[in-house]
């Protein structure tokens, strides 16, 4: 049994994962944290960390970038492993994410969907035999209350991809302001944002006369929630370090 700490247990996405986890019988949610603390989820939630008594394993946090330093400061008075499921990190906050990883296990990734994750990996395999004769573009679409843009998940395609190909590549978020043809060393990332789509991102390679496109779409939340809670019970007694999805996927 793995005994979790929800961070943003409130939000949407907390929501989500405490409805899974009730359907399950190997972990339990024994404490929430959320600035809104008037919600009924069958667990004790509290407003700050360190106000929870409570003994858990893991904590999974999809709350807001605000929380980090709260939250990485109660994980390490604890020891606990914690499961950064939250995006919109600034530069800064990824590394204060990774100096902590010195002192505590801590998973991080854009996107907790094993099929996104997938497709990472297909996109560098791609790029590898690939590089040289096609152009790149990556397309990423969500619902019309995200807030960051370009997704977080864009960027971690557009950096792996990136590393595969010695990251010689730049990246182009407004081509619209150019008028000049476009150079072969780029990456071409675009956002919509409109109703309530979920999560839809796409890498398009394009050559002479050919075009490859890999794509992934999520139709349900849940998808992250899975994710999430797979990495959890993952995390129970790592050490410390960084790590992602990757591990999972190459178990």
């Amino acid at each position: 049994m793995t005994k979790i700490i929800l961070s943003g247990c409130c939000g949407k996405m907390g929501r989500v994962i405490s409805a899974c986890a009730s359907q399950r019988d190997d972990i339990e949610i024994v404490a929430g944290v959320d600035i809104n603390t008037d919600c009924s989820l069958g667990y004790p939630v509290y407003e700050k960390f360190e106000e929870i008594t409570e003994k858990a394993d893991v904590i999974i946090d999809f709350s807001h970038p605000s929380v980090l330093v709260s939250l990485l400061t109660f994980a390490k008075e604890k020891q606990l492993p914690v499961v950064l499921a939250t995006t919109g990190f600034s530069s800064s906050q990824t590394e204060t994410i990774k100096s902590a990883s010195k002192e505590i296990p801590l998973f991080f990734t854009f996107n907790m969907s094993l099929g996104i994750n997938l497709l990472v990996a297909l996109s560098k395999k791609a790029a590898f035999v690939l590089d040289g004769n096609f152009d790149i573009e990556i397309i990423e679409k969500h619902h019309n209350q995200k807030i960051d843009a370009p997704s977080g998940t864009a960027i971690m395609l557009a950096e792996a991809i990136n590393n595969t190909l010695d990251n010689k590549m730049m990246y182009e978020y407004d081509r619209h302001s150019k008028r000049e043809k476009r150079p072969t060393n780029e990456i071409g990332i675009h956002s919509v944002r409109g109703g309530n789509i979920v999560g839809e991102h796409e890498v398009i390679f394009a050559g002479h006369d050919e075009v490859i496109t890999l794509s992934h779409k999520a139709t349900s939340k849940e998808v992250f929630a899975v994710g999430a809670i797979k990495a959890a019970i993952y995390m129970k007694g790592k050490e410390n370090g960084i790590y992602d999805m990757n591990n999972i996927i190459s178990l």
